[in-house]
């Protein structure tokens, strides 16, 4: 059968696969799976619940999760299959962005996870006139099961086949609220189209068995990055573990032994400190030959660049040292795609090096998301570029640099907001506002992000996030903001890595006993020092950092100094250390 609509995914896995493993969570400690045919009994089941309660084509049922799990893929293909859209919501963010998307969305039901999500839910329910009742998967005192609307009735079957039909590949799908580094979140409007065309189109970038692997889900599936990787396993035969949370996907890699999942940079660089941190805690031989790997690693180049020597040495790397590596990730990893944000190309290296094939791509919520990506296969993979574009992607590159996008999977329009769309839409391209090249041989390379350039008030354009990437190398940096726009220079706000700098200090006697305290600290600031003037003789003269601030606090999704992705909020980072940064211009 042909895919063209997205609740089409789990009946051509049934008719080609027919997992009994489609979908596996975890429930008080064990896992519990569901196969392709009770993957789709109970969407009917949901739809035909949802048409009892009066769902309309083109309403809006809204779908707020704390943890990836089986209940949310289930809710999508049933919505989806009434006509109506599925609106998922970010759950960590505040009360007051729940009541802006619940009311800008007109959501009329809402289902959650667990208690926490109901209880924000229900404090802002009053001003959400539109929203009619609140649905969970977990038990939960005073709130209706999600169990309650399966229970419906048999006979509207019929009814859910019609709606079914009616649907076109054209038609909105849902609506992805973007956690915008700047004002308002924008509602991403998505067709079945755009999802189904990405889902197909990235099939043929996936190194993985078909019918016979497992990935490991643990991003959150109300972006739109792991929610189109959910369609293209479902499309693969992939049996999908959902991992209980970030905290503890080192032993979810063990029990389940994925061939694939997806991961952020950050993910990967706390992932390679951890390692580190090991083979620091090593002594004699053990750590000579642990370092010796590193070092080899870290000069990785792909299809034997590097000559029969490099390669001989790469062989015996990975015999001794790299395989326990791979063991840490349950050691069947096929490939890694990293997404989301730069990933910084000596950690490409020394995991490609250690045969953990972690490949970067490319993308954004307007893009469904994906539009290039690497691939190990037939010299597809280039490190410091997102790979080659996607079948039917069309990458053209503006005279000020920006990247323009042309593709199925190119969005319909922001909901209800014109004018931003045809801000960003222009004669079929979509305006990403990230400065970018294609080289000779077709890969794409991002160079910054055209909103985050600033000039310096000597008229210098600065890219931060380039200075920001080579500095993030630094084991005692946790996160940076480059600074400066209209200043004679630019300077940096650091939030240390607070365990490892506390660490150090222990090493060199230092007694250091709050956060506080070690912003402030003489011997800190000057081993900091050490760090930047490292990392800035990689930059011109007018792009160094001249000056640093060190943060006493940690920068957190919760505290609002980053998006839900990890990416940071520029404007409000500023504004929390206005004093740290006036400190760095002389301003008292």
């Amino acid at each position: 059968m042909d895919v063209k609509r997205l609740f089409d995914f789990p009946y051509y896995q049934l008719e080609k696969y027919n997992l009994k493993k489609a979908l596996v969570t975890k429930y008080n400690g064990e896992w519990k799976s569901t196969s392709t045919q009770e993957y789709i009994d109970q969407a009917n089941q949901i739809s035909r619940g949802l048409l009892k309660l009066g769902v309309q084509p083109n309403d809006k049922v809204a779908v707020i999760s704390s943890n990836n799990r089986t209940e949310w893929n289930i809710m999508d293909i049933g919505i989806l299959q009434t006509g109506a859209q599925n609106v998922p919501i970010y759950p960590t963010i505040s009360e007051e962005e729940y009541a802006y998307v619940l009311n800008h969305s007109e959501s009329i039901y809402c289902f959650v996870s667990d208690e926490e999500v109901y209880k924000k839910v229900m404090a802002i329910k009053a001003n959400v006139p539109s929203l009619k009742e609140v649905f969970s998967f977990n038990e939960i005192d005073g709130c209706k099961s999600w169990n309650e609307v399966k229970e419906l009735n048999e006979a509207l079957q019929e009814e859910v086949e019609q709606r079914k039909a009616a649907v076109t590949e054209e038609d909105l799908a849902t609506l992805i609220y973007t956690s915008g580094t700047t004002g308002k979140p924008k509602g991403v409007m998505l067709s079945h189209k755009n999802l189904v065309s990405n889902a197909l189109n990235s099939t043929t970038r996936f190194p993985i068995d078909s019918g016979e692997s497992k990935a490991l889900s643990f991003l959150p599936v109300c972006h739109v990055y792991e929610r189109m990787l959910i369609y293209l396993y479902q499309y693969m035969g992939v049996s999908i573990y959902f991992a209980e949370s970030l905290d503890t996907i080192s032993e979810n890699l063990k029990e389940v032994q994925p061939q694939t999942m997806t991961a952020v940079p950050r993910l990967l660089e706390k992932v390679y400190d951890k390692i580190i941190a090991k083979g620091t805690e090593l002594t004699g031989v053990k750590k000579k030959l642990f370092f010796w790997a590193v070092e080899l690693g870290l000069q990785y180049e792909p299809y034997g660049q590097n000559g029969w020597w490099y390669e001989t040495k790469l062989k015996l790397a990975r015999k001794l040292i790299f395989s326990k590596w791979q063991e840490a990730l349950g050691g069947n990893i096929d490939v890694i795609a990293s997404g989301s944000a730069a990933l910084q190309p000596r950690l490409a290296r020394v995991f490609n090096a250690a045969n953990i094939p972690v490949m970067e791509g490319y993308g954004l919520t307007e893009t469904s998301p994906v539009i290039s990506v690497n691939d190990i296969r037939k010299k597809g993979f280039k490190i410091g570029t997102v790979g080659k574009p996607i079948p039917d992607t069309i990458v053209k590159i503006a005279e000020d640099g920006e990247i323009l996008i042309k593709g199925p999977q190119v969005m319909m329009g922001y909901y209800k907001d014109q004018e931003k769309t045809d801000e960003v839409l222009v004669n079929g391209f979509f305006h990403t506002g990230d400065i970018g090249e294609l080289d000779h041989d077709n890969f794409l390379k991002i160079t910054d992000r055209k909103k985050e350039m600033f000039k310096t008030s000597g008229g210098k354009y600065v890219a931060p996030q380039l200075i920001e990437n080579a500095m993030k190398q630094s084991r005692f940096i946790e996160h940076i903001m480059v600074v400066g726009e209209g200043e004679k220079m630019p300077t940096a706000l650091i939030q240390p890595n607070f365990e490892f700098v506390q660490e150090w200090a222990s090493r060199k006697g230092l007694s250091i006993n709050s956060n506080e305290e070690l912003a402030k600290n003489k011997d800190v600031r000057e081993r900091f020092q050490e760090e930047i003037d490292h990392y800035n003789e990689h930059f011109g003269k007018w792009e160094r950092i001249k000056t640093f601030q060190l943060t006493p606090d940690e920068w957190t999704i919760d505290a609002g100094h980053l998006t839900p992705t990890m990416k940071l909020k520029r404007r409000i980072v500023k504004e929390k250390y206005m004093d740290l940064y006036n400190k760095n211009y002389d301003r008292a």
